[in-house]
């Protein structure tokens, strides 16, 4: 399956803005014969707005940014990942506002909408609430693929868990900032590697609110390879052949040790145990 990544600067609060940025990126991904368009964290308004401005930009999971990005995959013919703020329903804790990723297919059919469940620092929090569940993996095309957002990678439970239910790629729309860049260099594929699965991480490069962006978008293999990089400041759009799992270096899903794990899954206390 051939990737397409889109690394720009953030749409500064307007969904226009961000959604034409999509539109045509999508139109020259398709152009390069790619089958899938991801983009960054919240790609269609910004990540660090506020949460005043939000709460007022967020739609529904079906609502207006839905409908335009599915009009653009049947236009240009591929399926597109995107991030976006989702207003939840009356009956969903009272219309919640939650950091949502969306992935929809070359139909225009809705494939997956995820809300993120890990949230980083004061600015996710007072923005938004953590999503209760784990994206579900899906086929798409010839590949089944998970999503996560940014800060979600960052827990090597959360791509094993997409690994063990057969994800092949797990798509990352991302807002990572100066000074983690070790993230995209380090963390992202040594969780392709360690998993024998493909990661796409989608960055925002330039400034927004206090953040930096570190950029160094990335689609990475299932041996922790690079298969395209962007730089740290520049838009790019990127495009990778990814040809799914492949026999990892190590075997370490069936090597695991489940018996040895179970403190995993135990509430972190902060004392010894």
């Amino acid at each position: 399956m051939k990737i397409a990544l889109l690394q720009c600067p953030p749409p500064a609060a307007d969904p226009a803005a961000g959604l034409d940025r999509i539109d045509g990126a999508a139109r020259d991904a398709a152009a390069r014969g790619a089958a899938l368009l991801v983009t960054p964290e919240m790609a269609v308004t910004g990540y660090a707005i506020g949460a005043d401005t939000v709460r007022k930009l967020a739609e529904p999971a079906t609502g207006a940014y839905h409908k335009a990005v599915a009009d653009m995959c049947r236009k240009h013919g591929l399926a597109i990942a995107y991030g976006y703020p989702e207003r939840g329903t009356d009956d969903d804790q009272g219309g919640a506002i939650y950091n949502s990723a969306q992935l929809v297919d070359a139909s225009g059919q809705m494939r997956i909408n995820y809300r993120k469940t890990h949230l980083f620092g004061d600015v996710d929090r007072a923005q938004f609430l953590p999503g209760a569940a784990l994206s579900p993996v899906v086929a798409l095309g010839d590949m089944r693929v998970a999503l996560a957002i940014c800060y979600d990678i960052e827990f090597p439970e959360l791509v094993r868990a997409h690994a063990l239910a057969g994800a092949d790629l797990v798509i990352a729309p991302t807002a990572n900032m100066v000074p983690f860049d070790s993230v995209c260099s380090r963390i992202v594929p040594a969780r392709a590697e360690e998993n024998g699965i493909g990661m796409v991480y989608a960055n925002f490069v330039g400034s927004e609110g206090e953040f930096t962006y570190c950029g160094a978008s990335c689609i990475v293999d299932a041996g922790g390879r690079d298969l395209a990089r962007a730089g740290a400041t520049d838009t790019a759009l990127l495009i990778g052949d990814f040809v799914g799992r492949h026999a990892p270096e190590g075997a370490h899903l069936t090597d695991r040790r489940p018996d040895l794990y179970a403190a995993l899954t135990a509430p972190n206390t902060g004392g010894e145990t």
